[in-house]
C-alpha cells in the first residue's frame, strides 16, 4: 500500500517529463520512505538502481556494473566489470544520450565514504558528459548532515548541480490516519502519537486491529522487531549509543531543561549540548523556545520523534515484566489511564499542524507557528499557551489551547487564555482557538465567533 508522497511525487513526474537533464536530491532519516518512494516514481521507467554498500571501493564498483549489466538486459550474463566510477558514470551518461534513463544512487554517502573522490567525479561527468543527454540523476542518503552538508552544501564538489532537493519527512497525522481507515479520530491520533508517521513502524500495525492490541503485539512484546527499535537505532546512528539512551530517557523523565538534562546523565552542559545537537540532527530531538523570542536563551528540550517518546515514557519502566512474558499486565499498568495524558503534546502538535497546512479560513497570512510560556506579572505563576500563531505584520496573533481528554472544554478557559495572552502581550489584536477530544460545553458554544473558535478532534480530520 502505498500513501501520501503527492507532492514529491508530482515534482518528480513533472521533472522526468522535462526530457532535460535532472539533478534530484532525496535525503531524510531512515524508516521515513525514501526508498520506496523512489520505486514508486521509478516504475515502468528504465532505471538504473544502484544500492551503495558500507564497504570498499572496489566492492561498489562492482555493485554498480552488475546494476549497469542488469538493465541492459545482460542480468545472469557475466560481464565485466568498469575500470572506474568514472568510466561507470560516463556509460551511464552515453545511455542517456540515446533515451530517458533514471540513474539511482541510494544511500549515497556509503559510497562517498568509500571513495573519497566520487563526487568530483561524478560532478565532472555531469558538466560535461550528462550535458546534452537525458539522464534524471537521484542521490538518495540517510546521513542528514552529510547530505545537507557534502552534497547540498556550499563547499561540496555538487554544488549548484541539482535541480530539486527532497527533504523526506515522517507523515503527518492526516496521512498517518489514512492507514487506519476504520479507526474513530481518538485511535487514529493515538497512531500517530505512537509511530510518528514513520512508515516503517507503521507497516508493523494492522488496521484491522485495536490500538491496545497493536501495542501488545508490536511493543510490548520482547520478540517483536519494534521492541529493540530505539536501541538499535541508536547503536546504527551513534558511537555512544549508551549516553545518548541516557539522555533521552532524562528528557523523558521530565528534564527539560540542559542543567537538568545534564545534572540527570553526570555531564558538563557543554558537552551534553552537543550530544543533543547530535539527536536533534537525527530528528529525534528538538529544540523549542516561546514563538514570539527566537533569540531565547531558556529553551527547552523535547523529544521529537514520537515513537521514541512513546518507547522511553512506558517500555523502560516494565522491560523486567515484559521479558518475563507478563506483556499485558504490562500493558495494563504501564499505559493504562496515562495514554490521554501521554497524547497531550502529541495534540497539540496535531492542532499547530492543522493552522499551518489545513484550515482555509485564518483571519490573517501566517508567520510563525509555535507555542509560548512566560511568567504571568498578575499571578506571579508561569503561563503557558499550546498554541500560538502571529502574523506577518506583526499586529495579530492566534492563542490556542488544547485538550484531549474525554471531558468538554468550559467557559473558563476562555477567561484563562485571554489572561495568559495579555501576560505574553506584544500584539493589538488576537484570536482565541480551542481544540478539545471531548467537545465544549453549551456556554463555551455560545461564545464562538469571529473572534473565538472552537474545534472538535473529528474537525482537524476533515
Amino acid at each position: 500500500m502505498f500513501i501520501g508522497r503527492e507532492k514529491e511525487l508530482q515534482k518528480l513526474h513533472k521533472m522526468y517529463a522535462s526530457g532535460r537533464p535532472e539533478v534530484a536530491i532525496i535525503y531524510g532519516r531512515r524508516r521515513v520512505g525514501k526508498t520506496t518512494l523512489i520505486n514508486h516514481f521509478c516504475r515502468d521507467k528504465k532505471t538504473i538502481f544502484f544500492a551503495a554498500q558500507e564497504s570498499s571501493a572496489t566492492q561498489n564498483l562492482e555493485a554498480l556494473s552488475e546494476a549497469i549489466s542488469q538493465t541492459e538486459g545482460r542480468d545472469g550474463v557475466s560481464s565485466p566489470v568498469f575500470r572506474s566510477f568514472e568510466d561507470a558514470f560516463a556509460h551511464i551518461a552515453g545511455l542517456a544520450r540515446q533515451e530517458r534513463i533514471i540513474f539511482v544512487i541510494d544511500e549515497y554517502p556509503y559510497l562517498a565514504a568509500a571513495d573519497k573522490s566520487v563526487s568530483s567525479v561524478l560532478q565532472h561527468v555531469l558538466d560535461h558528459a550528462c550535458k546534452e543527454g537525458q539522464l534524471f540523476l537521484i542521490l538518495c542518503g540517510s546521513s542528514m548532515s552529510f547530505m545537507e552538508h557534502q552534497v547540498l552544501g556550499y563547499q561540496s564538489p555538487l554544488y549548484g548541480r541539482r535541480t530539486a532537493q527532497f527533504k523526506i519527512l515522517p507523515f503527518d497525522y492526516r496521512d498517518t490516519g489514512k492507514w487506519f481507515p476504520n479507526y474513530s479520530a481518538a485511535d487514529r491520533a493515538v497512531m500517530y502519537g505512537i509511530t510518528g508517521g514513520v512508515p516503517l513502524y507503521l507497516e508493523q500495525f494492522s488496521p484491522e486491529q485495536s490500538v491496545r492490541e497493536n501495542l501488545l503485539e508490536n511493543v510490548f512484546d520482547a520478540n517483536a522487531m519494534l521492541f529493540e527499535e530505539p536501541s538499535n537505532l541508536l547503536k546504527q546512528e551513534l558511537r555512544e549509543p549508551a549516553m545518548y539512551n541516557a539522555i533521552i530517557t532524562a528528557v523523558a523523565g521530565g528534564r527539560s531543561k540542559l542543567s537538568e538534562i545534564a545534572s540527570a546523565v553526570g555531564m558538563e552542559t557543554g558537552l551534553c549540548s552537543k550530544y543533543i545537537g547530535n539527536l536533534i540532527t537525527l530528528g529525534l530531538m528538538r529544540r523549542e523556545v516561546p514563538v514570539t523570542e527566537p533569540s531565547s536563551r531558556r529553551p527547552v528540550y523535547e523529544i521529537a520523534d514520537p515513537f521514541f517518546r512513546f518507547w522511553y515514557t512506558f517500555v523502560p519502566r516494565s522491560l523486567s515484566n515484559i521479558v518475563a512474558g507478563r506483556m499485558e499486565e504490562s500493558y495494563e499498568a504501564a499505559v493504562g489511564c496515562r495514554l490521554s495524558h501521554y497524547m497531550g503534546l502529541t495534540f497539540e502538535r496535531m492542532c499547530r499542524d492543522y493552522l499551518l497546512y489545513y484550515d482555509r479560513e485564518l483571519p490573517f497570512l501566517p508567520e510563525k507557528v509555535g507555542q509560548w510560556w512566560g511568567g504571568n506579572p498578575r499571578t506571579r505563576r508561569q503561563a503557558q499557551i499550546d498554541v500560538v500563531m502571529t502574523s506577518m505584520e506583526g499586529d495579530c496573533a492566534i492563542v490556542g489551547s488544547c485538550k484531549f481528554r474525554k471531558e468538554p472544554l468550559a467557559e473558563t478557559e476562555l477567561e484563562l487564555m485571554r489572561e495568559y495572552a495579555e501576560a505574553m502581550g506584544g500584539f493589538s489584536r488576537y484570536y482565541y482557538y480551542f481544540f478539545s477530544k471531548g467537545g465544549f460545553t453549551r456556554e463555551l458554544e455560545e461564545k464562538a465567533g469571529e473572534t473565538v473558535r472552537l474545534f472538535t478532534l473529528e474537525e482537524l480530520y476533515q
